[in-house]
């Protein structure tokens, strides 16, 4: 992988982290289109650079994670983050086999697609509008529904914002939650897989460290933008287009696979 590659593929992080349209299913899909040989490296790549994203939301959303008298808001995110730590833990090595998978994140884009159509329609509603008035439960149940993400594919945005409206939140408050969720889940991703990298690799080279450096750096300025657009964007439209997006792409990358442009 060049310089050119992993920015053109941070681009790709930072615009669909927070988008329901699964990054990790469009990263996977762009390594593919650029010719990029997976190795133990672009997979830690591909999650290290959710860091940079991630980073975004604190920059955005800094007075709320900087206010330590709300305790609160960090047991709920604690909380809310539990799920995804044990059933990542547990299922490591076949979660990165399905990184491997084409295939499994074009059936994983269709179908999420067909769900988003009729999610505006089955949550109408909602009686929570901030993180203020979520419940210990609540978080919790928020944080099993992002567990979803981990086939990839499907969205860890998309998964944790439909948990939170099944749990009575509005479009907007339940896509904030799901960016302040996302801090904690790719936080600790990102250092699990550096970590694991580092032993077992021996460390990193100086081009590895350069790569994840402007990786990082383009998907914090790109994730900057793409949050404060979709915010705007869901309250104004809602998923509908999200959910035709997905499907378009989900048949595309379906019909590249079976004429074996894509493997």
């Amino acid at each position: 992988m060049n310089t050119l590659q992993s920015i053109i593929i941070a681009v790709v992080e930072g615009l669909t982290e927070f988008l329901p349209i699964s990054s990790t299913g469009h990263m996977i899909i762009t390594e593919k289109v650029l010719g990029i040989t997976e190795t133990d490296f672009i997979k830690v790549f591909t999650v290290a650079i959710q860091f940079g994203a991630i980073l975004a939301v604190v920059v955005l959303y800094a007075k709320k994670f900087f206010d330590f008298k709300r305790w609160q808001f960090y047991v709920k995110l604690a909380a809310a983050v539990v799920p995804a730590l044990v059933l990542g833990f547990l299922f490591s090595k076949r979660i990165d086999a399905l990184l491997e998978s084409s295939l499994t994140v074009a059936i994983s884009m269709l179908v999420g697609g067909i769900i988003l159509l009729f999610i505006d329609k089955a949550f109408k509603k909602p009686t929570i509008d901030s993180e203020e008035k979520i419940s210990f439960g609540e978080a919790i149940i928020i944080g099993v529904w992002q567990c979803i993400a981990m086939v990839p594919g499907v969205s860890r945005s998309a998964a944790s914002i439909i948990g939170g409206m099944q749990q009575k939140l509005t479009r907007s408050a339940a896509a904030e939650f799901s960016f302040f969720l996302a801090v904690p889940t790719m936080l600790a991703a990102t250092c699990y897989k550096l970590l694991k990298y580092y032993k077992e690799s021996g460390g990193f080279s100086s081009e590895e460290i350069k790569q994840l450096a402007i990786g990082n750096v383009v998907a914090f300025i790109v994730a900057l933008l793409a949050i404060k657009f979709f915010i705007g964007f869901l309250k104004k439209y809602g998923f509908t287009i999200w959910g035709w997006y997905r499907i378009i792409v989900g048949i595309i990358l379906l019909l590249l696979i079976w004429k074996g442009v894509i493997q």
